[in-house]
């Protein structure tokens, strides 16, 4: 199956899970009728700069980031670290994490998140 830029379905979500601005989210394919195995998300998120999402947990799940354009700020559990384009993070198993955009040009993030089994 083949999907083209432009063909995903888009929202924008509003103060994402407490945090600052607004977060669009494109799904690159859907849990259910397209994606069988145990997946929540399969989407690019796309924040403007000083937009953020809120820290929150992942009990029974992983969620995998990797930054694709511009630069985050990444709460790891309580660890602050700066990433860029190619850096990748890894939170699931009751860990946390938060995610700000601090560069200058949007915050562009492919998120995967897939249940435990």
């Amino acid at each position: 199956m083949i999907r083209h830029q432009g063909e995903y379905r888009a929202e924008r979500r509003e103060a994402m899970r407490g945090g600052a601005g607004s977060v669009l989210i494109e799904h690159f394919w859907e849990p259910g009728p397209e994606l069988r195995s145990p997946t929540r998300m399969c989407a690019r998120l796309t924040l403007e700069p000083g937009s953020s999402i809120g820290f929150h947990r992942h009990e029974a799940e992983e969620e995998i980031f990797v930054i694709v354009r511009g630069e985050a700020e990444v709460d790891d559990d309580g660890r602050t670290v700066r990433l860029r384009a190619g850096d990748t993070v890894l939170t699931g198993g009751g860990a946390g994490h938060a995610v700000k955009s601090v560069g200058a040009e949007p915050l562009e993030m492919v998120a995967l998140i897939a249940r435990f089994q």
